[in-house]
């Protein structure tokens, strides 16, 4: 889970509890079509046709998104919180039987817990991206760090095997490779800048290993979705070959690619270590 990094007054209220000032929030008036999200992690919460002016000074609304919202005792004995039920954010209170609205409830909340996404804002195009060099740990902890990356999945592709296990990868045997995939926004950061990234990561001379990972899994590889892609990849290996690196790196036509188990995902992000065999060396 990305979290955003918030700023000393969103930090008082979503984690501390705390409560902006009746009157004073962006979004106590606003009357845009949309979805109201936890600013925080980007849940969705509320939609716009349960917003209503309760004149109260925070926004309202008699309803909120199936399972988004989390109600707790509140410390004072008489409230009842209201909780991102993905985070655990703090939003506000929820007040029952006031007679507003038909449903009778008003969830009270702070504008400062909230993003909002209109209606009618262009969806993002985004683009993917297949990255093998190694223990697929240590890719994504550097190329998820990079501004327009919008999600990484580790997982394993190019291989015979449908849904293979992490000990099945292992013996070598279905031919896949520990990978990355990367989803991005082009209007961000294009797919050269992240293959060029992806050859300064690792090690594109060994083969078939990493460092002390040794096996086919751990092979170096990009799986490419169309001609471009293609292009950009063997015109960096035909640069880096220029430069005296005898690179070893394959180029694929992606295929299958399988998620790998839960406990992989942004695996240093939760344990706080660093990548072994994955340190930054400038090529280019």
């Amino acid at each position: 889970m990305n979290y955003k990094a918030l700023t000393p007054e969103e930090k008082w209220v979503i984690i501390d509890k705390g409560t902006e000032r009746p009157f004073s929030g962006k979004y106590y008036l606003n009357k845009e079509k949309g979805v109201y999200q936890c600013k925080q992690c980007g849940a969705e919460l509320f939609r716009s046709d349960a917003k209503f002016d309760s004149g109260t000074g925070w926004p309202s609304f008699d309803d909120a998104i199936p399972g988004a919202v989390r109600q707790e005792g509140d410390p004072d004995g008489r409230r009842i919180e209201i909780l991102c039920a993905t985070c655990g954010g703090h939003l506000g209170h929820v007040f029952y039987n006031e007679g507003f609205t038909s449903k009778n409830a008003r969830y009270c909340v702070n504008s400062i817990s909230l993003s909002f996404e209109p209606a009618d804002k262009p969806a993002t195009k985004t683009e993917k991206a297949v990255f093998a060099g190694g223990c697929f740990w240590g890719v994504e902890y550097h190329l998820k760090k990079v501004p327009g990356v919008l999600s990484t999945t580790v997982g394993y592709t190019g291989g015979s095997t449908a849904h293979p296990t992490y000990e099945q990868v292992c013996t070598g045997r279905t031919g896949h490779a520990e990978a990355i995939e990367v989803e991005f926004d082009p209007s961000l950061v294009g797919y050269e800048a992240l293959a060029r990234l992806f050859f300064e990561i690792h090690d594109p001379t060994q083969v078939n290993r990493q460092g002390p990972d040794i096996g086919n899994q751990y092979r170096s590889a990009i799986f490419y979705h169309d001609e471009h892609q293609k292009k950009i990849a063997e015109g960096l290996i035909h640069q880096l070959r220029s430069r005296g690196y005898d690179v070893v790196t394959s180029v694929e036509k992606a295929a299958g690619f399988w998620p790998a188990e839960l406990y992989h995902q942004d695996y240093y992000e939760k344990t706080g270590h660093r990548p072994y065999c994955h340190i930054y060396q400038k090529r280019f």
